[in-house]
């Protein structure tokens, strides 16, 4: 959500630096009007989207991915209902093969009508939408023909070319149970943030659906996001609870004004926090 310019050598930066990977935020559009309140905001404000560029989220991996070696790109999250799901699966396992298997797709619903109206996708039976758009897109990055009959998609034997050496991790984002639920099946969660005390129940709760789809013991990753003055301590309280990767932001991401902070305090951000508590980990 900051200067499209600022991507490339902000991923170079951070690999240098020793991060782990980058997080890619989704958004399509910006509806001038909408009812609908954003559920991770405090009082329900959408305002902070309005003046933040966005770039396609696909096309931001594959530009960062081009121009690094080690750096590990996720959607956090890509409205993927919203999507036809053989596209999503083509551009992703065209990433991975550009990448050498530096993807991964965390996945959601969108909270606006107007995402899926513009979009030409009904906003009824969403959720049955979603699981039908992860099936589809396991199914093809998986290789060999694969076909689908279900009650939104229907495909004849297909198969992509080039796929993935690795299986692509899908993380499944939001809060609700039912999200939650998702997560247990797929590959992990992400925490779309809102500090530790309120992660706790929702791990808990994220935890009991793994063991109630037989999962408990299978690999999965939780991602979380934190705003501000992250310590060695908080990310210790993190891992206690489970949290493999941590997103790290040095500015208030809801913030309504647009981020002006100059490249090289970005730059220079990274470098500090690399240097006084990535090194310790």
């Amino acid at each position: 959500m900051t200067n499209p310019e600022y991507y490339i050598p902000l991923a170079r930066a951070a690999e240098e630096a020793g991060y782990f990977g980058f997080v890619i935020p989704d958004s399509l559009i910006y509806p001038k009007a909408s009812d609908t309140a954003y559920a991770y905001t405090s009082d329900g404000g959408r305002e902070f989207l309005e003046n933040k560029p966005f770039l396609e989220s696909f096309i931001a991996a594959t530009a960062m991915g081009a121009a690094t070696e080690t750096l590990h790109f996720t959607t956090n999250v890509l409205k993927l209902p919203v999507r036809p799901p053989v596209y999503s699966a083509k551009l992703a396992s065209s990433i991975a093969a550009v990448t050498r298997n530096r993807f991964s797709l965390g996945a959601g619903l969108s909270v606006w009508p107007e995402d899926y109206a513009v979009m030409g996708v009904p906003w009824e039976k969403r959720g049955e939408r979603f699981d039908e758009c992860i099936a589809i897109f396991r199914g093809l990055t998986a290789g060999g023909y694969f076909e689908f009959h279900g009650q939104h998609y229907d495909l004849p034997p297909i198969k992509l070319n080039p796929i993935p050496t690795q299986p692509i991790e899908v993380l499944i984002g939001g809060h609700s149970d039912a999200a939650l639920k998702r997560a247990a099946r797929n590959d992990g969660w992400m925490y779309a943030g809102g500090g530790i005390d309120a992660l706790i129940p929702l791990i808990e709760k994220y935890h009991a659906f793994r063991e109630q789809a037989g999962r408990a013991d299978a690999p999965h990753k939780i991602f979380a996001t934190d705003m501000g003055s992250v310590t060695i301590d908080t990310i210790k309280r993190y891992q206690d609870l489970g949290v493999t990767d941590l997103a790290v932001a040095f500015r208030n991401l809801y913030a309504v004004e647009e981020d002006s902070q100059p490249l090289q305090d970005k730059l220079d951000d990274m470098r500090r926090f690399a240097d006084a508590i990535v090194a310790q980990f």
